[in-house]
């Protein structure tokens, strides 16, 4: 049982840093330009948002018990995956995302979204 929750306690505080984390390399550069990023671009905004959103789906079903700390380290790895990528494809493009690279990144959004879903509803 004190193993359980030690494990809960620790995939929820490498969350919390893992969110506080991308917040503060998201939002290091208010102006756009070469190399900047520009956090108000619509697409750039639609894709954090999404990120964001996952990310409070994974601590919920850290925190209800639902995913174990196995599935949410497999899940947070994905999730930073899909950041650096935007990461990289925003340095390409002087702060902004293409609609290509926006629809990449909902792509992988999407299969990391069925698996929040799938971990979270495996018998258990």
């Amino acid at each position: 049982m004190t193993n359980k929750f030690t494990d809960s306690l620790l995939v929820l505080a490498a969350s919390g840093l893992f969110i506080t984390g991308s917040a503060v390399a998201q939002t290091a550069a208010p102006t756009a330009g070469p190399g900047a990023v520009d956090p108000g671009h619509p697409r750039v905004s639609q894709v954090n948002r999404r990120e964001t959103r996952q990310q409070k789906r994974i601590n919920n079903g850290v925190n209800s018990g639902k995913l174990n700390a196995k599935e949410t380290n497999n899940l947070d790895k994905r999730e930073a995956s899909v950041q650096n990528q935007e990461q990289k494809d925003m340095a390409k493009d002087n702060g902004h995302l293409t609609k290509a690279n926006q629809r990449q990144l909902n792509r992988r959004e999407n299969y990391i979204s069925k698996s929040i879903y799938k971990d979270k509803h495996n018998n258990k």
